[in-house]
């Protein structure tokens, strides 16, 4: 099992004036360690789980080129973007541009959208539910079709262009890995299994069914279920001094034997990277076995 870092808050105690340092440390020290991915929110205000929208909150596809030129080795993505703020070619167009500018390593995370708030405070699209999968679908579509040889116009119910033309093209082919986010039993695990080659789940107690109904979707569409990289969203601690790690590594055992392959956690004050290193050091080099 491999391990990634998701950067939700950005709210640290060092405070803006370190801001920016901490970020780079926090890559690098994440990238060193042995995480595999690096992601970001794909929010324009904080979301109340974490904190009050009014902490700081940057955007995510601009924060991701940063990344990108500060780190090496690992797949940088947005978990995951709203299918609706952006149109789908320029959103195909952005992650074309992160993946050749990080020379390989972008990642589509994608996913329907939910925060309605932001959205109707910076005036960003956020249609009914059924609309916004019905976007996200197209998007799908449109992404893929502009990372193909066939640069031809697409129409689709919400979305037409003229031409898909992309160039230069995406480094990784035939495309950047997709990842689609959310456990909608009825259309976002079937999308996962028509368009897809990472799910992501929560870390909860009906993870084993989410993903038996991935695997039923898989095999109406004809898919490899053992193609889709199994990640959930979930919280490390390894504790003070390595007080959790034992009970951490056990947890991961027990996702790993359900399928995971990949765990992504938070990093809650990255101006402090003492438990990045400990992480490093005593659970990402188990969780590699098993």
């Amino acid at each position: 099992m491999d391990l990634g870092l998701h950067i939700s808050n950005f709210t640290w105690s060092g405070g803006s004036a370190s801001f920016v340092d901490d970020l780079r440390r926090t890559a690098k020290t994440a990238e060193d360690v042995g995480f595999t991915k690096l992601s970001v929110m794909d929010h324009v205000w904080q979301i109340g789980m974490i904190g009050p929208p009014e902490h700081e909150m940057l955007e995510a596809y601009t924060t991701l080129g940063y990344l990108a030129a500060v780190t090496e080795r690992v797949q940088l993505l947005a978990w995951v973007t709203a299918a609706v703020y952006r149109e789908p070619g320029l959103l195909a167009k952005e992650v074309t541009t992160l993946d050749v500018l990080s020379r390989g390593r972008a990642m589509l995370g994608i996913g329907a959208a939910w925060n309605e708030e932001e959205s109707v405070g910076l005036g960003l699209p956020f249609p009914p539910t059924a609309e916004r999968f019905e976007r996200l679908e197209e998007t799908l579509q449109i992404c893929l079709q502009m990372w193909s040889d066939d640069d031809g116009p697409y129409a689709g119910t919400h979305y037409q262009l003229g031409r898909t033309l992309n160039s230069p093209q995406s480094v990784q082919r035939p495309h950047p890995p997709i990842l689609i986010g959310g456990g909608g039993e009825k259309k976002t695990l079937r999308m996962v299994a028509q368009y897809a080659q990472a799910c992501n789940l929560f870390d909860s107690p009906d993870l084993a069914h989410k993903l038996d109904v991935l695997r039923g979707h898989c095999e109406a569409v004809g898919r490899d279920y053992d193609e889709i990289e199994k990640t959930v969203m979930g919280r490390i601690d390894p504790g003070t001094g390595g007080s959790n790690v034992d009970a951490t590594l056990e947890h991961l055992r027990e996702l790993a034997a359900l399928g995971v392959t990949h765990l992504q956690t938070g990093v809650a004050d990255g101006s402090s990277t003492d438990w990045l290193e400990l992480v490093g050091e005593r659970i990402i080099p188990e969780a590699a076995k098993f």
